[in-house]
């Protein structure tokens, strides 16, 4: 790991191809939080493919019109959900109809970094 940050709404880790975020309990995501994610890639990640990965260990709520947003960041190579909650695969779902780039749920953490790692080859040299 780079850095992390502990925000009032989650806990968020730079690594040098991903950036790990564990919302807390209780949270509505948002797109003001996006903002916070805009500043973070331009800070760590700029004109550097990365992959967003979301820890969902605790129970909150998104709005999934915050991905029209996401989506638009040009060097996002995908999204990845790791949650081994049944009820995450439907809301996982969901999410994706407004997200324009690859997303994807896993149960663990290794599956989601190995994902990372196809998706980086597949678009390598496209962001340096």
């Amino acid at each position: 790991m780079i850095t992390s940050y502990i925000l009032d709404f989650g806990l968020i880790e730079i690594y040098e191809d991903y950036i790990k975020v564990t919302i807390n309990e209780g949270v509505t995501v948002s797109p003001e939080h996006n903002d916070v994610l805009l500043e973070m890639v331009e800070k760590h990640y700029k004109n550097k493919a990365f992959l967003y990965l979301t820890h969902r260990i605790n129970s909150y709520a998104v709005n999934p019109t915050i991905y029209l947003e996401t989506a638009k960041i040009e060097n996002l190579i995908g999204f990845a959900v790791v949650s081994d909650n049944p009820i995450q695969e439907k809301q996982t779902k969901l999410e994706k109809a407004f997200f324009s780039k690859e997303l994807k749920r896993f149960d663990d953490i290794e599956s989601a970094l190995q994902w990372k790692t196809e998706l980086l080859e597949k678009y390598h040299g496209t962001f340096y």
